[in-house]
């Protein structure tokens, strides 16, 4: 299909959001502190930016607020526009509460607002299945309850997943039928307890991959069961989303979730088996393309006021990458640019039998984590250590949820994001990137990969030349040992062999 790009003397989408206020829920999270300094950069006249926030253990919304304006994220705003940051404005409230626990005060502040993005969700896999709908279900009802209040509301936009629909091969832009009605999977979901074997939850939610992608799409569901409310609605489905690809610098990153829970412990040198098919299509995102294409879509979906709820899957298929390309950088930055602290040699294959990940995984991490780990506990007194047996348990845990992902891939129809993609005027387009073809994956997946040293493994790169110097020690450990153990093994065989046939 050929789209036609609409020109225009200056952009639209900065024109678009001058003088309008945007509502924002997540906003703490990953893509949500990405989408408030996209809006504050690329939209400088844009209106108030209303961020909703609870308290979190002894931090009250005050001081999260607060962290949030001195995150990493907005260095480039504090240095050339700090006044920016005055826009945001503190929304007290909680997604789990009914009304969102909004005051009165508050929701009369929100009448001004114009667009909605709602971007808060667990994001756990198999969070238990009674907070998992709580979060991501009836938060979703009960903020577009709250939006029918809103006088000047011009666009709802749900980030949701492009895999909510998992189980399909082929996934189109649109809200796939529920096996049964919205109301009664709800309460069932709310009404399972929390210590529900796993077996139980697999049965309940199948054919869904996790309570993450079962709980997401009937999130879709109660978006578009809404849609008959007045006001446009758009769902916005990223696929895998990582680092960023430029802003606000290339390879930010601030979580473990997805691609990054696997590379630090890689490149760190505790993951060297993992199950994958290496040469499957890894559908990533960078987070500011994604970004991006969610500031474009609240635009689209407020000018054109669809009829119905218009979907949009976000995927870089169009320029894909494998898993294997991703390996082979995760090993190159983490051979050149080794940590400080690594417990390895950075090593690690992508197996995708199951057998043979099985059988790797007893032999390379296995049984090396249990003997090391006694052997610690015997000759050294350390306080405050992290247990090797429960960090093999957990990579362990994280490799049995990925792997549905990783030996997988899907087709993604994007006709939309393709059509919005060509809509932009050529102004819009210098500022707004939504082109997959955009990206060079081999300086995309290295930046990555060093924005998880740097920003998750807190990397300092004054200690290099120590750290590579020692690396090097450890890599003449490395070859010894795997040179060692197969002849240990073969002999261990010769000689069991040969003790057979004396007998």
């Amino acid at each position: 299909m050929v789209f036609l790009r609409e020109d225009a003397p200056a952009p639209r989408i900065p024109q678009f959001y001058a003088g309008r206020s945007v509502f924002i829920t997540g906003a703490t999270g990953f893509m949500g502190k990405v989408l408030v300094e996209r809006l504050l950069w690329t939209c400088p006249d844009v209106g108030k930016l209303f961020l909703l926030m609870r308290s979190k253990g002894t931090e009250t919304q005050h001081d999260r607020l607060l962290d949030l304006k001195q995150s990493q994220v907005f260095d480039a705003i504090r240095e050339k526009c700090p006044a920016q940051l005055d826009k945001l404005r503190l929304v007290s409230g909680d997604i789990t509460k009914p009304e969102l626990g909004i005051s009165p005060d508050s929701l009369a502040e929100l009448e001004e607002v114009s667009v909605v993005f709602n971007c808060a969700a667990t994001v756990r896999f198999m969070e238990a299945l009674r907070p998992a709908a709580e979060q991501n279900v009836l938060s979703v009802v009960r903020l577009l309850e709250l939006c029918d209040r809103l006088p000047g509301i011009q666009a709802f936009v749900q980030v949701s997943t492009g895999y909510c629909n998992a189980e399909r091969a082929s996934i189109d832009e649109r809200v796939y039928p529920l096996p049964s009605a919205l109301a009664n999977m709800l309460a069932s979901a709310l009404a399972t307890p929390d210590d529900t074997p796993g077996e139980e939850v697999k049965r309940i939610i199948s054919p869904k991959p996790n309570t993450y992608t079962y709980t997401k799409s009937m999130g879709e569901a109660a978006v578009a069961e809404h849609r008959t409310r007045g006001y446009p609605i758009a769902i916005f489905r990223p696929t895998i989303v990582t680092g960023s690809l430029r802003h606000p610098f290339p390879g930010w990153i601030d979580n473990y979730n997805g691609p990054s829970g696997v590379i630090v412990p890689i490149y760190n040198g505790l993951l060297p088996v993992i199950r994958c098919d290496s040469y499957k299509r890894a559908d990533l995102l960078p987070v500011d393309m994604a970004i991006d294409t969610l500031i474009a879509v609240a635009w689209e979906t407020a000018i054109d006021n669809p009829p119905s709820v218009r979907v949009y899957n976000c995927s870089t298929s169009e320029n894909p990458t494998t898993w294997e390309d991703l390996r082979i950088a995760i090993l190159e930055v983490g051979r050149e640019y080794p940590l400080a602290d690594a417990a390895w040699y950075p090593t690690s294959w992508f197996i995708k039998s199951r057998f043979i990940y099985t059988t790797g995984k007893l032999f390379f991490m296995t049984i090396p984590f249990y003997v090391i780990e006694y052997l610690m506990r015997i000759f050294t007194h350390q306080k405050n250590r992290m247990s090797l047996i429960k960090l093999h348990g957990r990579l362990c845990g994280m490799n049995d949820v990925l792997e549905y992902f990783n030996t997988r891939e899907w087709a993604f129809g994007t006709d939309n994001v393709r059509r919005l993609r060509a809509r932009l005027s050529h102004a819009d387009v210098a500022t707004f990137n939504l082109d997959p073809n955009a990206i060079d994956w081999k300086e995309h997946h290295k930046n990555f990969v060093r924005g998880c040293q740097l920003y998750l493994s807190k990397d300092k790169p004054d200690n290099l030349p120590r750290s590579r110097k020692r690396m090097r020690r450890i890599y003449l450990i490395h070859r010894t040992v795997t040179i060692l153990l197969p002849l240990l093994l073969i002999y261990t065989c010769l000689f069991k062999f040969n003790f057979m046939f004396v007998i």
